[in-house]
């Protein structure tokens, strides 16, 4: 077994024992890991209180070459989660962001840029950001980096320009928008406006910071949040358990 070291977003603790815990981490240089934190839940632990859901922290851990649970033997709170409202629907965002990050990523893959950008969107939860753009903007760059964007400026069947005006049918199997050749006998074929794509077609592009500039009204969040809740569960062959509690992003801020 080989020590290793690197930083780490819990994305999930499960009690283990009386005293010890299993954890799953979302890391910078080895992706997802399994690992086994003996002592974790004693009063004066090794881990210092470090392995709280959403917590950042510095992890060194024994790296199992088999499908064995890795060992975690250290941790170091570099920052815990906490909001600074009383909205639980950024904690909910929050827990949002750790179950695609299970669920969407395999152990052992890593992803630097998607570790960078859930960590940023931690960050922007816990403050004065439009929760229904930090959401969008973390799902569509989550599925950009891992290969399974949605086709938003061409047919995702056959890939021609698509014109964007009044309402454009987009297949939730196909995978993206589709022409009026190729839209007959497709399956789970929504209909969009043509701003709703737009918005997504901003919220696609690589770019960091245009995400914050653009202003959504209601009826277009409610719209996408529906396709994007019907794409992911497409994509993962179940509802993602958040869903039910992220109601509320349909709506436009006060």
């Amino acid at each position: 077994m080989s020590s290793e070291k690197t930083l780490a977003i819990v994305i999930r603790v499960v009690e283990f024992s009386e005293t010890s815990c299993v954890v799953t981490l979302f890391t910078l240089d080895f992706g997802k890991i399994g690992a086994l934190a003996k002592g974790a839940r004693r009063p004066k632990s090794p881990f210092e209180s470090a392995l709280d859901l959403l917590a950042v922290c510095r992890i060194v851990f024994l790296h199992k070459s088999s499908d064995a649970l890795d060992l975690l033997t250290e941790a170091k709170l570099e920052r815990r989660f906490r909001l600074v409202t009383r909205d639980l629907s950024c904690l909910y965002a929050g827990y949002y962001v750790a179950e695609l990050l299970r669920d969407l990523t395999d152990t052992g893959d890593p992803h630097p840029e998607l570790f960078d950008v859930a960590d940023q969107t931690l960050i922007a939860l816990q403050g004065a950001h439009d929760l229904f753009c930090v959401v969008l903007r973390f799902e569509m760059t989550a599925l950009r980096l891992l290969g399974h964007a949605p086709a938003l400026r061409g047919c995702a069947a056959c890939g021609e320009s698509i014109e964007l005006s009044g309402r454009v049918p987009f297949g939730q199997m196909a995978g993206g928008l589709l022409c009026p050749r190729c839209r007959p006998g497709q399956r789970q074929v929504v209909s969009l406006t043509a701003d709703a794509v737009r918005v997504l077609q901003q919220f696609a592009t690589g770019s960091l910071e245009s995400w914050q500039e653009v202003a959504v009204d209601a009826k277009i969040r409610g719209e996408l949040r529906g396709l994007m809740n019907q794409y992911l569960c497409n994509l993962l062959d179940h509802r993602p358990r958040m869903h039910q509690y992220l109601g509320l992003l349909g709506h436009a801020p006060e």
